[in-house]
């Protein structure tokens, strides 16, 4: 038991370094998002972007690159019919807690 208590401690460090070359920044800032599917619908989708006070306009494009993601690689298309997103103007924008939603849809063929 001794000996497991290091190989823990070791684990549990190396799960909170994050390989920072992986994240991609947007207007110079790097953001939190998290996309979620609708009501068990794959295609009709939010996202939840963080930290929105750093850059309006970054977390605008990170929303974006979240949503493209998603989209593509559930559909393989990076089509999206955003109901709030990227496009939205400023003053429609609900930021909440430092935070905003987008919603879209993948569209499928």
């Amino acid at each position: 038991m001794k000996l497991m208590i290091p190989f823990v401690a070791v684990a549990l460090l190396l799960t909170g370094c994050s390989n920072n070359d992986d994240r991609i920044a947007f207007d110079g800032q790097f953001f939190r998002t998290k996309v979620k599917k609708v009501d068990k619908q794959l295609d009709v989708f939010t996202v939840n972007i963080r930290d929105v006070s750093r850059s309006l306009d970054g977390a605008r494009e990170a929303g974006h690159h979240a949503g493209v993601s998603w989209c593509v690689q559930n559909f393989g298309s990076s089509d999206i019919e955003w109901t709030v997103g990227p496009d939205t103007p400023p003053e429609q924008l609900q930021i909440v807690n430092d935070q905003m939603d987008f919603s879209g849809v993948c569209p499928h063929r």
